[in-house]
């Protein structure tokens, strides 16, 4: 079976537990890794990249790295969000990603609820245009909980499963 890495850009902590819970359900050769520590990536032949929703978007740092990916390579991807679950917000970040890694062979995502930051919350909340964000964000508190890391865990064995 081809080495895989899981590699994650967290600032909160959110998005390194889902990663930790993605790691632990993959069977095999494989590497848990915070995005700035990856060196060459020509030792992997499957990625789990996640990553934090920012500004309804991709934080640069994964950015940079979803296109450094070779070509052809398997990749799946998850990320962590304050919006509730399923709202567009969340999905725009996710598409984008996947835009990003386009080169690649994106064989699925996986995204869940993740706390703010009480600074980040704070920050928002003076701009009128992310007042719907803001109040879906103060729900996430609890997150992610042990129901979302199993999902992760699930997410994971689908996707290894699928990559064959």
């Amino acid at each position: 079976m081809a080495k895989t890495l899981v590699a994650y850009f967290s600032v909160t902590g959110n998005t390194r537990k889902v990663a930790e819970a993605v790691s632990e359900a993959i069977r095999g050769d494989r590497e848990l890794r915070a995005i700035r520590e990856v060196g060459t990536l020509d030792a992997y032949k499957f990625f789990f990249v996640g990553f934090p929703v920012h500004a309804h978007s991709v934080p640069l740092e994964v950015e940079s790295f979803l296109k450094k990916i070779p070509a052809g390579t398997k990749v799946a991807l998850f990320s962590t969000h304050g919006s509730l679950q399923g709202h567009r917000l969340s999905g725009e970040a996710i598409e984008y990603a996947a835009v990003l890694a386009a080169r690649a062979k994106i064989l699925g995502t996986f995204s869940c609820r993740g706390k703010l930051s009480a600074k980040a919350l704070e920050f928002l909340g003076r701009s009128p245009e992310h007042a719907e964000w803001v109040d879906m964000a103060a729900s996430a508190a609890t997150h992610p909980d042990l129901h979302d890391l199993e999902e992760a865990r699930e997410f994971a064995r689908l996707v290894q499963a699928k990559a064959g």
